[in-house]
């Protein structure tokens, strides 16, 4: 059937292109250049070599593909190999399954035989016909429209969840794709832009995509940490937060930025750096912007630990649970861990009321846009691989550098990506020095502005 299909696959996706540039499309969103890729089911390789992958090998049943596809682009390379069949040491950052879960005998063997080609941080990217549109695409071969195939599995996202799971992998994050498959100009990228992302109507779109990890195999093996912490005015915090900031087994760092205070941080940082010298205290200026964001951003660029570890001075969250966000980490549960402040209770004057009400809107937005569940975006306390942010940092152009709290752009980033984004139940203190830097109703509108970028850099796409 697949050889057949060879001969005038060409002509069908030159009839369709607006359908084939939309799968292209996303998965340009999904993968980074550069990335080492493997295609299985790749056809003419038209979609590998549109990903400009440093390293592109393509696993087709057909041989006419095969041939097909080396003769467009010789760059990559194409292996004739029944899916089920296909071994390699080879390992990927990517591995696409494009259009071909519907046609696999064993669609558990075949995922299972992925986990050889992965790599603990490898990502697997599958889009499948939604079994909604089986009777739409049938009648749609019968007159003409599309080009006619087999039998195949309509098998509905859950399935598919489950035999992820089964077959030893974690999705990562599920979104649909394409209300209407046909162009009509100015009128379908609209349509799809909006219609395809809105509860309801998301479930009647064609092509479901999901994005799964490899589940842990290998016991944690400890690695060295940098503690970040932005101060400004925080002097009669400062003793004790470094008192409990825990030790960690793999050799530690606390990178202190100082934001121009005017009430002695600055020294008192000097003098307690003296007593505590096995915590490896650093001690910066801010310079440039002020603001957290930006001090964030520079102590990571001085921090030279595996893990990162964000912390805030004023002591509001436990400087103890850190270790708990450092063994999530480990443990792969998350590559990127997230406190939320929102699920044990918090002492009376911790959290006002409006700003209460203004974090379980923002979360609800927050987890409709970046895709995975968000309960409290404001919290300080974060953790992420050092391989990671670098990678996050080197995409920022993407979103621009528009965050002032340092919050938003680790979490856009780390959902462009595709890390897996875990909360850590943290307890929330009230502030015993110092005022609060945030201010209701300003930043108010700062986060719903920052919704606007989400709506048009992660979502509305």
């Amino acid at each position: 059937m697949f050889d057949a299909e060879a001969g005038v696959r060409a002509r069908w996706k030159k009839k369709n292109s607006y359908y084939y540039n939309k799968i292209i499309d996303t998965y340009r969103f999904l993968i980074p250049a550069g990335a080492r890729i493997l295609e299985i089911g790749s056809g003419d390789g038209d979609l590998l070599a549109a990903l400009k992958p440093s390293r592109g090998v393509g696993i087709d049943a057909s041989e006419r593909f095969v041939m097909i596809a080396r003769g467009k682009h010789p760059e990559l390379q194409f292996i004739h190999e029944f899916a089920e069949l296909f071994r390699s040491d080879e390992k990927f950052d990517y591995v696409i399954l494009s259009g071909l879960v519907g046609y696999l005998d064993d669609v558990q063997s075949v995922l299972e035989n992925l986990q050889k080609v992965c790599l603990p941080s490898s990502r697997i990217i599958i889009d499948y016909y939604n079994y909604l549109w089986e009777p739409v695409l049938r009648l749609a071969s019968l007159i003409g429209l599309r080009i006619k195939d087999g039998v195949q599995n309509w098998l509905s996202l859950n399935d598919l969840q489950n035999l992820l799971h089964i077959s030893g992998f974690d999705v990562v994050r599920k979104s649909r794709r394409l209300i209407f498959p046909l162009y009509i100009p100015f009128f379908s990228n609209w349509f799809n832009r909006i219609f395809s992302n809105l509860p309801l109507f998301s479930k009647l779109c064609l092509l479901n995509f999901i994005v799964a990890r490899p589940e842990p195999q290998e016991p944690p093996q400890a690695t060295s940490v940098s503690i970040i912490i932005a101060c400004k005015n925080e002097k009669g915090n400062i003793q004790e937060l470094m008192e409990r900031i825990p030790d960690f087994p793999a050799g530690m760092e606390v990178i202190c930025v100082d934001g121009q205070s005017t009430d002695g941080t600055r020294q008192e940082l000097e003098r307690v750096q003296t007593l505590y010298p096995q915590k490896n205290i650093r001690i910066f200026d801010q310079t440039g912007p002020a603001g957290k964001g930006p001090a964030v951003r520079s102590a990571f660029e001085k921090a030279q630990g595996d893990i990162f570890i964000i912390l805030d001075a004023d002591i509001s969250v436990a400087p103890e649970d850190t270790i708990k966000f450092y063994d999530l980490l480990l443990k792969r549960r998350g590559e990127f861990i997230n406190g939320t402040r929102l699920v044990y209770p918090m002492e009376k004057q911790a959290m006002r009321f409006l700003n209460t009400l203004g974090n379980k809107f923002f979360s609800g937005a927050f987890t409709f846009l970046l895709g995975q569940r968000i309960k409290d975006t404001l919290c300080g306390t974060k953790a992420l691989f050092r391989k990671d942010y670098e990678i996050i940092a080197a995409n920022r152009a993407y979103f621009g550098d528009f965050d002032p709290f340092g919050d938003f752009d680790l979490l856009f980033g780390a959902a462009k990506l595709n890390l897996k984004i875990v909360e850590a139940p943290v307890r929330y203190y009230e502030r015993r020095y110092g005022t609060t830097k945030i201010h209701r109703f300003r930043h108010g509108l700062l986060l719903l502005g920052m919704c606007v970028i989400a709506m048009r850099r992660l979502k509305f796409i």
